[in-house]
């Protein structure tokens, strides 16, 4: 997953950039860790030939089941990628939300594929966390925007569901955060770690988010990514 989720990244961030190549000019819609993969876009690339083949022998240890699902899934997200990319429709798709769900995906794929009776279990705790994913994505980019004054025209304007998310992110972290509350004390037959996971990932960014004029923006950045690793505090307590 890390080797994955690491190459997709570096990948996004080097097609962002490819305009670059033959324009002198910075790109309003672009953002300094944009410009720093595109300085170093031969290190980059070299780095996601090397961590193909390190993943390779990897996938052998997947069931089955789960590569059908990896391919399904990859093959989405590789029509997802030549849309935003190769169409120049990126302002189109809410990518936010979209990062969200494929990631979420992506991470509950393997259990799903050993256990499939734990499907219908698990899908709440997988919907509470694509949308705590999404949530993480929108706070960044509200962070690196005005996002009183996000763009609604021009070349690069922000998809409607992004708008429209932005005015209300505070209600939308706080909602995961009772969800998840209420999930992992209500419900039974899902895993009560993953619900409560998420809550404190929910909070976390929002006290990131009430404190945000007080933290240098690339901190910030780090801070709300580093919100999202919440389960390793409940480790100790899944193995009593």
């Amino acid at each position: 997953m890390f080797f994955a989720v690491w190459m997709l990244y570096a990948a996004d961030r080097l097609l962002d950039t490819r305009s670059l190549d033959s324009q002198s000019r910075s790109e309003p819609h672009l953002e300094a860790r944009h410009y720093f993969h595109h300085r170093h876009r031969t290190a980059f690339v070299a780095g996601i030939l090397l961590t193909s083949v390190a993943l390779a022998p990897l996938l052998l240890r997947l069931t089955t089941e789960a590569v059908h699902l990896y391919l399904i899934l990859g093959g989405l997200l590789f029509g997802y990628f030549i849309l935003i990319h190769a169409t120049r429709s990126a302002h189109r798709f809410p990518k936010e939300i979209a990062v969200g769900i494929f990631f979420a995906a992506a991470t509950f794929i393997p259990t799903v594929a050993r256990q499939p009776g734990l499907r219908l279990a698990l899908l709440l705790p997988a919907i509470l966390f694509a949308t705590l994913c999404s949530l993480n994505c929108l706070f960044i980019y509200a962070w690196e925007h005005d996002s009183q004054h996000v763009s609604t025209s021009g070349e690069h304007p922000a998809h409607a569901t992004t708008r429209f998310a932005l005015r209300h992110l505070p209600f939308f972290a706080k909602a995961i955060a009772v969800t998840g509350t209420l999930l992992a004390l209500l419900d039974h037959h899902a895993p009560w770690s993953i619900a409560l996971a998420t809550t404190l990932s929910a909070i976390f960014l929002m006290l990131l988010h009430h404190r945000r004029h007080r933290i240098p923006a690339l901190t910030l950045r780090a801070a709300a990514d580093l919100a999202l690793l919440t389960p390793i505090l409940l480790i100790p307590f899944l193995y009593r």
